[in-house]
């Protein structure tokens, strides 16, 4: 049975190049609520000011202890690419600059007081924190626990619900041992988290969470496979030139590397961020026992493997030597490890 109350795991690495406390973004997705009720159970949860910024879709609250935090409808269907007056411009049609601007107006009035409303129910809201010491981040069990109280539908609430939880754990170092070293960890973890989390079927369908090819798994895991950073990106974008993956390193390639990334994709959706995306959890508000602090302490098992070298190199080796074999066997392995891990 999960349980809330289990305590934060340590990260191998506790702080980061300043010398402070690592800190993690978090990003919750729900339903069932607005994206103003949603600010002002976070106002509420962390003494926070709630503040528009494209009404009603927006909000941002600032004033809490880490910073401020961002609430929104899901920008894809706020903000789309093109409005009907975009639509009718680029048309063939016989129409005026007045009457596109009417369309515009009208486009804008919909979706300021039907829209935001009608996709309430569907489309998420999204709760994206600022950066937060690694060691608080059960605080936001407070938040969890009033999303749940006011009617917020997770993951589990519905078959067409395919929200997440989004970590960014800050980098602890910038050279690519260490960045290839995680990498791998995660690789070598992927199936047993994927198993661990239960994840809903409907984001395994979905892009969103794609897992890694397993050829890419198998080129970086190879002993002699030892690039420089540059190597290490371009050998990530011509195996996985995409966004969806479970773990997005594009945002942290952008960070360290900008010039080499904007040779490999000019996507302007990638942000520059010091820190590893990670996309795998659900969002489990039907379940009272599940809490951000049990994602973090899954996602600490990666950080743990990836410092210890012997056994990364020994997994590594014995993955590379049973890829073909059916995955089953290669979680025992993994398991064992874990369960030593975990052991008093």
């Amino acid at each position: 049975m999960n349980d809330k109350h289990q305590d934060m795991r340590t990260p191998p690495n506790v702080h980061n190049l300043s010398g402070t406390v690592r800190r993690v973004g978090v990003e919750l997705e729900f339903a069932g609520l607005s994206s103003e009720q949603a600010a002002e159970l976070v106002a509420d949860s962390f003494d926070g000011t709630t503040r528009p910024i494209d009404m009603p879709f927006v909000l941002s609250v600032a004033d809490t202890k880490w910073g401020e935090f961002q609430v929104e409808l899901d920008t894809q269907y706020v903000h789309p690419e093109k409005d009907l007056g975009d639509i009718l411009e680029e048309s063939s049609l016989p129409v005026s600059k007045e009457d596109i601007k009417t369309v515009r107006n009208l486009n804008s009035y919909v979706r300021q007081h039907w829209v935001g409303k009608a996709l309430a129910g569907v489309v998420p809201t999204e709760i994206v924190t600022p950066p937060i010491p690694w060691d608080e981040l059960g605080e936001l069990e407070i938040l969890v626990e009033a999303l749940r109280a006011h009617g917020a539908k997770g993951t589990d609430d519905g078959v067409v619900y395919s929200f997440g939880v989004h970590l960014n754990p800050e980098i602890a170092r910038e050279d690519v041992d260490y960045i290839l070293a995680v990498l791998r960890a995660y690789m070598l973890l992927s199936d047993w988290l994927r198993d661990e989390i239960h994840v809903d079927l409907m984001r395994k369908i979905l892009p969103h969470i794609d897992p890694f090819p397993k050829e890419y798994a198998v080129k970086i895991l190879a002993a002699d496979y030892a690039p420089d950073l540059d190597a290490l990106i371009k050998d990530y974008f011509a195996m996985n030139p995409t966004r969806n993956r479970e773990l997005d390193m594009l945002p942290l390639f952008k960070h360290l590397a900008p010039k080499t990334l904007a040779k490999l994709t000019d996507d302007e959706r990638i942000k520059a961020r010091p820190t590893f995306h990670y996309r795998l959890p659900n969002m489990c508000l039907s379940d009272p026992g599940w809490s951000v602090v049990q994602e973090w302490n899954r996602w600490v098992a990666v950080e743990t493997l990836a410092a210890d070298e012997d056994t990364l190199r020994r997994l590594g080796d014995s993955y590379l030597a049973n890829a073909k074999s059916p995955i089953g066997e290669w979680l025992k392995e993994v398991r064992l490890w874990l369960e030593n891990l975990t052991s008093p």
